[in-house]
């Protein structure tokens, strides 16, 4: 019985700790999307006006989409933002003056009173 409880003493047990410790600590680059031009900026060929995933916002009038569907500007102008709800697309385009942001109004989504 001595001999044993001795030893017992010393016994550890290996740590755990390390094997979770590399699965985490780790994350990705930036990509630094989103609008860098806001409705009514002033704009100049070139100029980016969206970075994004997908097509969220389309080209419209004198805005050209690359291939990473980043929006950006072809003509000189001013940025304007126009929402159509029949096709539901949001769409990007240049005018020569500001102008301010339009919504398209579908004439069956007026406003209707509930009974009850």
């Amino acid at each position: 019985m001595l001999h044993g409880s001795v030893f017992c003493l010393f016994c550890r047990f290996a740590h755990n700790q390390s094997g979770g410790k590399t699965l985490n600590g780790r994350d990705s680059n930036p990509k630094y999307l989103g609008l860098k031009k806001f409705g009514g900026e002033k704009v100049i060929p070139g100029n980016i006006i969206m970075r994004q995933r997908g097509t969220k916002f389309h080209p419209g009038q004198g805005v050209g989409m690359g291939r990473d569907h980043t929006l950006y500007a072809l003509t000189e102008g001013y940025v304007h933002f126009t929402w159509n709800p029949f096709n539901k697309k949001q769409t990007i385009d240049i005018t020569e003056k500001p102008m301010p942001t339009t919504r398209i109004t579908d004439p069956r989504s007026v406003p209707r009173r509930i009974w009850g």
